[in-house]
């Protein structure tokens, strides 16, 4: 026990192992922000499309987002990772950050699509009809009626999906970007701290510290829509 609080104080008392620790943190913050977003704003364009009316026009787009969450769900995500470093992005100087934040956002976009796409028909249908019969146009009554309501029946699936993306981003230590999992790795085994305990630990208690984050400010948010709820 002695030992291990004495690697925990060499941990943080050594200037070499917290900078690597915060350069694997910010790298992994990087990676995750960027790709939620991209999984955000691709995914919302493909659950549009999913559950726009039927008509000739739609049938080729509906098709092909179809068979791209199809994809994208029923595979690995460390095999679209290392599909997307070394076939479709085998480019020599292509920045390999910008590679992953790709990769992830991709794949966060079919389970985000899947997310919306659920919230949008978790909303009656009689409401937009009846929106229609109101002389409403289809944009308003989905931006009055359905959306408000569809958000918040997905606020916690997108919480979820979020806090996913950032755990799922400790797999880019497999191909060499030195994120915090990879920086844990390093200093354990260095010659001085020579134990994996301490570092993964310290690790994990960052990934930890970001979850609990997003999952107060979900949970606040829920709060927030609630209140908003009752005093309707």
């Amino acid at each position: 026990m002695d030992d291990f609080f004495n690697k925990v104080v060499e941990l943080f008392t050594t200037p070499e192992y917290i900078e690597s620790l915060l350069h694997g943190f910010v790298l992994t913050m990087q990676i995750s922000f960027f790709a939620i977003i991209i999984g955000l704003l691709l995914g919302t364009i493909i659950a549009l499309i999913d559950t726009a009316k039927k008509s000739k026009w739609m049938i080729l787009p509906k098709f092909i987002c179809k068979v791209y969450t199809t994809i994208i769900r029923g595979t690995p995500m460390a095999l679209q990772l290392f599909i997307m470093f070394f076939v479709i992005f085998a480019i020599r100087g292509f920045p390999q950050v910008i590679i992953a934040v790709l990769a992830f956002g991709f794949n966060s976009a079919a389970y985000v699509a899947e997310v919306i796409r659920s919230g949008i028909q978790s909303v009656d249908s009689g409401q937009t009809e009846a929106g229609l019969a109101l002389g409403l146009s289809r944009f308003t009554v989905f931006r009055k009626i359905v959306a408000p309501q569809a958000i918040k029946n997905i606020i916690p699936a997108l919480g979820n999906e979020i806090i996913t993306v950032i755990k799922e981003t400790a797999i880019v230590s497999m191909v060499g970007l030195y994120d915090l999992n990879m920086a844990a790795k390093d200093i354990g085994s260095g010659q001085n701290m020579a134990s994996y305990i301490v570092p993964m630990f310290t690790a994990a208690l960052f990934y930890l510290a970001v979850v609990y984050l997003i999952t107060f400010i979900i949970k606040r948010i829920e709060k927030h829509l609630r209140k908003s709820d009752s005093r309707g």
